[in-house]
Order: structure tokens, then C-alpha cells, then sequence
């Protein structure tokens, strides 16, 4: 049984974090910037108010938890520069842990990033197929640099887990295949998801601490 700090709990991906994690028996902490936005009760459920981008909000919510779960994407926020918001996300998340002095041994953090930066063949990745729209370019790439600096910590056990090309709504299979950086793309030419079974993958991973220091993908 995981203690979870969880923020992004109020949206697609980390409402079904958050409904895996406490039907597997998990204590979950949803940290939210709004509290009237996550109506669910549970036993294994607290909410509190914060910001992923304060890193005082951090220290508050990972406190006594073994992991921080962040599920904020690049979108996250409004106004012209909510497009970039996830290095200063990611950024945020290991000086909150730093606070806690926990050193590698402390909370982990395991992080939603993009599909952007995934290998689609040698020499290219996702972010350089033809005809993408520049905002989605831009999140692609503000995914990527959060990647980049998640690779120069040491300090702060951390995961980064990217979601193949597509990834919503849909059934849970629990199943489903993972890689380190190159997109999974099934036998049928798609690379997909659903929610619900990579909120499984992430809480996997919670449990089983497979890919500590690195990013990984799943797909199926």
C-alpha cells in the first residue's frame, strides 16, 4: 500500500490515476488548485489546495508520501504562455522534493510527459512529423525540455512516463506493452491508449518502481 501525492486529479488522465491507484488499496493525496472541482470521497482519498508550479505547494503535498504523481500536461493553465508550462512543472516538482531533504532515497516522482520526443525512426521523432499545428509543436517541445531536465537530476529518484500518439477514453484492459524511447505502435498501424489502461501502466509503476531515472512509454 503506496502513499500518493497526486496532482492533475481533476483532469482526464489523472482522474483515472486517482480512481486506480485507490481501487488497488492505495492512500492517494489530491492536490488541486480547486477543490470544488474533485467532488469524489473515498476513504483512501484527502484533498488538499495547491499549485504543481509553487514549489512550497509540493513540499506540503509530498510530505510522509512515497511518491509524487504529477498528471498536469503542457496545456495546464490559461493564457498565452500556458503552453510552456511543463519544464517550470517538472522544475517545481524536484525543488519541492529537494526541500524535503529526503536525498534519492526520498519520495520518488513520477511525472506525465509527451509523446513529442519519442522515437518514430532513426534520426527522427514524433515532434518532427510534417503538418503539425504549432501549438501542439509547442507542448511537444515544452514536454521535451521538461524530459531534458529531469536527465540532469540526480538527487530526486524520478520517471517520466509518455503516452504513445493517442491516448483517451476507453476500456481497461490491463494490459498493454511498454519501451524506453521509441513510440509503440500496435499491429494495426495505430499508436494508442486508453486512459484507463495507462493510468494501470502508471500505477505499475508506483508499485514496482521499474524505470527509476528514465522515461518510459507503454502503449499497446
Amino acid at each position: 500500500m503506496a502513499r500518493i501525492a497526486l496532482f492533475g486529479a481533476t483532469g482526464m488522465i489523472g482522474g483515472r490515476i486517482l480512481s486506480e491507484a485507490l481501487d488497488r488499496g492505495h492512500h492517494v493525496v489530491a492536490v488541486v488548485r480547486d477543490r470544488a472541482k474533485l467532488t469524489r470521497t473515498h476513504p483512501g482519498l484527502r484533498v488538499v489546495t495547491g499549485d504543481v508550479l509553487q514549489p512550497t505547494s509540493v513540499s506540503t503535498g509530498a510530505k510522509g508520501q512515497d511518491v509524487v504523481v504529477s498528471a498536469v500536461g503542457g496545456g495546464h493553465g490559461n493564457g498565452p504562455g500556458h503552453l510552456a508550462t511543463a519544464e517550470p512543472a517538472v522544475r517545481s516538482l524536484v525543488a519541492g522534493l529537494r526541500a524535503l531533504d529526503g536525498g534519492p532515497a526520498g519520495t520518488r516522482l513520477i511525472s506525465v510527459g509527451g509523446a513529442g520526443s519519442l522515437r518514430i525512426s532513426a534520426g527522427r521523432r514524433l515532434w518532427d512529423t510534417v503538418g503539425l499545428p504549432e501549438p501542439v509543436l509547442q507542448i511537444m517541445h515544452a514536454s521535451g525540455d521538461a524530459l531534458d531536465y529531469a536527465r540532469t537530476v540526480n538527487d530526486v529518484r524520478w520517471t517520466i512516463i509518455s503516452p504513445p500518439t493517442l491516448i483517451g477514453p476507453g476500456s481497461r484492459s490491463g494490459t498493454y506493452r511498454s519501451a524506453l524511447d521509441d513510440l509503440i505502435v500496435g499491429a494495426d498501424g495505430r499508436s494508442r491508449i486508453s486512459t484507463d489502461d495507462f493510468a494501470v501502466a502508471v500505477v505499475d509503476e508506483i508499485e514496482h518502481a521499474r524505470h527509476v531515472n528514465e522515461r518510459f512509454t507503454v502503449g499497446y
